[in-house]
């Protein structure tokens, strides 16, 4: 861990935000409404029973199980996510706690006990990527992941109406439901008795797709009467894969309200211009995979774009690629792009804006900055005035390293902002190969010592190209969270190596099998390219232990503000083991302080506390908020890479995580949903 602000100054920072307590976003939550606590994203709970001072005391006030791994074959068991992050529903709503399974389940649970009060099943189709011999990929794994679901109150019905309160899921076959949230029950006025079919439309859009190539996965947002879906797209298979459109519906009845495609597809569209045409029509993905926020007062979403197709190689699409690997601000009730920037131009290194945008308010000069923060898997953070896309800290483009493989059109800059600094570091060189000892470090030094290195951004290459930080991040889908009070950001970022390896179309065995294949370094051909790609973590020949040095994870906390980071601390312990065939290089059965890969995200509270699971040694933490010292930790079943949450209930605050492993990295399953409390007072 290094330097932290001492309590005392960590107290000054939030008696010196003028009134923090009114710098919340208006309509701030006391409970926990939406995924990430806020229509914002902030993760911030503004409750305090729990705090630095009890924390040591939390104990398993109930754990509830899906049943899940029972439910589903292992076949898809062995790929599913438990990434969700419940929601509290108010009162007149039924006072839930709501949940939903990888297989798209929706659970109703009493929030103080963990009991089920209603379950909700779609039936929906789960699978991988349709064959011409298995039409519907049935018999192919495919991820199965659902992060959480969004409400909505329809204040036109009366009190006690049917579908006054809605809840809305999204499917992995493509569909809209909704639901009468105190009981379950399907809304008969939205869609077609409670559901609208979208994947007719997903499958005829500009590229097609094919069934289970495009996905719903993460919530939907909602900013006052309209309902937005993102899209989990196939990764790095073709150049013209699917369509990564985001789309709108009518809240009431379910009715398009738009589309907005981070392609631009028409010569009328302002980004437009930076495209070929042939790329601009064959093009896909762009999408959005992470999770949205809206500022409902100023009618605004934000979407955080991913790359185009194909990744590792751009020469079928020259150009920057605007609006993919964007932020891009929308007019909640049109679709309207107001304003957007790009994070990363020309993307061949999939570096997906993958995190949440986070809203808060911060001041300059005095005055009112109404804030958006994307964080990206470079470990860089991007501050923007939310109305105007002004940055809060200068962003320089800087030259970047040139020299990609025949074909290929690179971006001579990238955006670099001047504050604050990088959050992971952003070069790597020949003598940063590491070994815990001389012979492995002479196996990586053997395996990858004639690979290209240098600082980010260098591009995918024959030879092989050291990509640091890696595809994964730095900061990854779990995002960051903020204190409004104290304008304090906390968050996970990995700090593993990854290798990108350009070879010739035909020096590979055919299209991806699945994804676990390719991360592993298989070679998969880049369909409607010359070329085929070899990609995996950074891993020694000798005993796949990391070729880099630890700590591998860490938790890191920046004052917005400044712009400066105020501490780090090394998340996550090596010392559990998995079985074979499920073994992981990074589970190693050693008591090391080392952190392991990190995928989910931090939540903060008012109590002055960071708590985090995202770890692949099943424990869950809280940590210091002015130190960054750690307070408290529990044993879960298995790893918990979601995003915690909390709320208050009959007088006693609980904090709640949901643990599953991660097909991955922690292939440990589970379908667990803990909550945890102070002990409950006697009467």
């Amino acid at each position: 861990m290094t330097a932290s602000i001492s309590r005392r100054g960590f107290r000054a920072l939030c008696a010196g935000a003028l009134g923090a307590l009114a710098l919340v976003a208006p309509g701030h939550a006391q409970q926990w409404q939406h995924y990430g606590g806020d229509a914002g994203g902030q993760k911030f709970s503004t409750l305090q029973q729990i705090n630095t001072g009890n924390v040591g005391q939390l104990t398993v006030a109930w754990q509830y199980r899906t049943g899940e791994l029972e439910r589903h074959p292992p076949l898809h068991t062995a790929v599913y996510k438990v990434q969700v992050n419940p929601i509290l529903l108010p009162a007149a709503a039924g006072g839930h706690l709501m949940i939903c399974t990888p297989f798209g389940r929706v659970v109703a649970l009493d929030p103080e006990r963990g009991t089920e009060r209603w379950v909700f099943d779609p039936q929906a189709r789960i699978g991988g990527y349709a064959t011409p011999e298995d039409p519907e990929g049935l018999t192919s794994p495919g991820f199965a992941n659902c992060r959480g679901v969004s409400w909505w109150e329809d204040r036109r019905l009366p009190e006690g109406a049917l579908c006054r309160y809605r809840i809305f899921l999204a499917t992995h076959d493509l569909r809209l439901v909704a639901l009468d949230a105190p009981s379950g029950r399907l809304c008969p006025d939205f869609g077609t008795a409670g559901s609208v079919a979208i994947e007719p439309t997903v499958l005829n859009a500009q590229p097609p797709a094919v069934k289970g190539e495009v996905k719903f996965s993460g919530p939907p947002a909602v900013i006052n009467d309209v309902v937005a879906l993102g899209t989990s797209v196939r990764d790095f298979n073709r150049a013209n894969a699917p369509n990564g459109s985001v789309r709108a519906f009518d809240a009431r009845t379910g009715a398009p309200r738009w589309t907005f495609d981070p392609v631009p597809r028409s010569p009328t569209d302002p980004a437009y211009a930076g495209w070929t045409p042939e790329a601009a029509r064959n093009t896909g993905a762009g999408n959005v995979w992470g999770v949205m926020s809206a500022d409902e007062q100023r009618d605004l979403l934000f979407l955080p774009t991913s790359g185009p197709s194909p990744d590792f190689y751009g020469g079928t699409r020259p150009g920057d690629n605007r609006y993919a690997d964007s932020i891009v601000a929308l007019r909640g009730s049109t679709g309207e792009v107001v304003w957007h920037f790009q994070t990363v131009h020309h993307d061949v290194w999939d570096y997906d804006n993958a995190a949440q945008p986070t809203l808060i308010e911060l001041t300059r000069d005095g005055r009112p900055f109404p804030a958006v923060i994307q964080a990206t898997k470079t470990g860089m953070l991007y501050i923007f005035n939310r109305e105007t896309g002004e940055p809060f800290f200068p962003i320089e483009e800087r030259p970047v390293p040139q020299g990609g493989v025949p074909g290929e059109v690179l971006s001579p800059t990238q955006p670099f902002p001047v504050k604050p600094p990088a959050l992971v570091p952003q070069e790597f060189t020949a003598a940063d190969l590491w070994g815990m000892t001389p012979w492995e470090r002479n196996a990586c030094r053997s395996a990858y010592g004639n690979f290209r290195y240098g600082g980010i951004f260098t591009p995918p290459s024959f030879e092989g190209t050291i990509m640091w930080p890696s595809s994964a991040g730095g900061v990854n889908w779990g995002g960051v969270a903020v204190d409004p009070q104290s304008r304090i950001l906390v968050t996970n970022v990995i700090r593993l190596g990854h290798y990108a390896k350009v070879l010739p179309a035909d020096e590979a065995d055919g299209v991806r099998r699945s994804m676990q294949e390719n991360m592993l370094g298989a070679p998969v051909r880049l369909l409607g390219t010359p070329y085929a790609v070899r990609q995996a973590a950074l891993l020694s020949p000798a005993n796949q232990m990391p070729c880099t040095a630890p700590p591998y994870a860490e938790l890191v906390a920046v004052d917005l503000q400044a712009g400066t980071i105020l501490w780090r601390s090394t998340l996550g312990v090596w010392d559990h083991s998995l079985p074979p065939p499920m073994a992981s290089p990074f589970s190693l059965p050693l008591p090391l302080r080392w952190g392991t890969p990190t995928f989910g995200g931090p939540m903060l509270t008012a109590g002055g506390l960071v708590f985090i699971g995202a770890t692949g040694d099943d424990r869950f933490r809280a940590f210091e908020l002015a130190t960054g010292r750690q307070l408290w930790e529990a044993s879960l079943p298995t790893g918990a890479f979601a995003v915690p949450m909390s709320y208050e209930v009959g007088g006693r605050q609980f904090v709640v995580i949901a643990s599953g492993g991660h097909a991955f990295v922690y292939q440990k399953p589970g379908d667990q949903i803990t909550a945890f409390a102070l002990p409950a007072q006697r009467p």
